[in-house]
């Protein structure tokens, strides 16, 4: 009986530690594992979506079984400088074998970015069970787990997509409206700390600028990787609680996140949203929409003024 009691107790200590460890690695039941991923590779509810910036990726090699979303002209209008879509958008779900029972996991390049963009976009046409790989393609390819040339033929799916819920998207009139204190919104700017400050206008090398520098007035900066751990998988989440908290973010009322081009704060928005289930809007039109719209408010710390060049 004290040996049955023991092992009970043992057995016990064990699911709990497994408990504690799976809780720690994965911070939302809206995210995969990379085990995971690879155990269901060849689960046919699964439907494996690569959302990358950088041209050519895919390309040299992806995760088998995925299909290729190419943001800037799959998830985008080329000509309105929208979000893609409801008609081209569902095409494209169905043309990657997506119907209404698949479970859809994205995944991508610079600490998927662009997937959470992805993400963002599957929400507001209320696309169900969408996941995002955690740690995304970087964490894959540093456990050198497998990937392939080939592009597997897809079935077609079935899914019919609703009318989209813009609940979860800003526009320059309601950040403005914030920035006014006209609402009572808390508002995050995650890009780095410099182009919070106006010490630069945007990262080295891009090419979507503003002509003035600083952040939206009442903002806090809390840069997109704080949200992360070293491999690039989200924090848990107790430890993001605790770091949006320590600027005033505790889910009290609603926020609404940019960063330049709307990518980077896809990822933020991901991890209030999914994670810690705040009330969040992204701001897509960002500082490239902000920076360059006349009469607005602007704070500048650093106090840079734009020369043309």
């Amino acid at each position: 009986m004290k040996a049955i009691k023991r092992f009970a107790a043992t057995t016990l200590m064990v699911v709990a530690a497994w408990v504690s460890t799976s809780s720690s690695v994965l911070a939302s039941e809206h995210l995969v594992s990379t085990d995971w991923l690879e155990k269901n590779l060849n689960n046919p509810k699964v439907k494996l979506i690569e959302v990358s910036v950088n041209p050519g990726v895919y390309e040299r090699g992806h995760i088998a079984g995925a299909s290729n979303f190419v943001w800037h002209t799959d998830l985008v209008d080329t000509v309105k400088r929208d979000i893609v879509a409801k008609d081209q958008f569902q095409q494209l779900l169905r043309k990657a074998g997506v119907s209404k029972d698949s479970t859809v996991v994205l995944y991508g390049d610079t600490n998927n970015w662009f997937a959470a963009w992805g993400a963002w976009i599957f929400d507001i046409y209320q696309v169900p069970n969408v996941k995002l790989l955690d740690g995304g393609r970087s964490k894959w390819e540093a456990e050198k787990r497998p990937l392939t040339l080939a592009q597997k033929a897809v079935k077609p799916g079935n899914i019919t997509l609703g009318e989209p819920d813009y609940s979860l998207r800003a526009g320059l009139q309601d950040v403005l409206a914030i920035a006014e204190k006209r609402r009572d919104y808390s508002l995050i700017d995650i890009r780095s700390k410099d182009e919070y400050e106006g010490k630069v206008f945007a990262p080295a090398g891009v090419q979507e600028l503003a002509v003035r520098a600083g952040h939206v007035p009442g903002a806090v900066n809390v840069p997109w990787g704080s949200a992360v751990a070293a491999d690039g998988s989200f924090k848990s989440k107790e430890e993001l609680k605790q770091l949006y908290a320590a600027v005033g973010i505790d889910g009290s009322k609603p926020v609404v996140v940019y960063c330049r081009i709307g990518e980077r704060s896809s990822h933020t928005w991901f991890a209030l949203k999914k994670i810690l289930g705040y009330d969040v809007r992204n701001y897509d039109g960002s500082w490239t929409e902000y920076g360059n719209s006349v009469g607005v408010p602007i704070t500048n710390i650093a106090g840079t003024v734009w020369g043309g060049k």
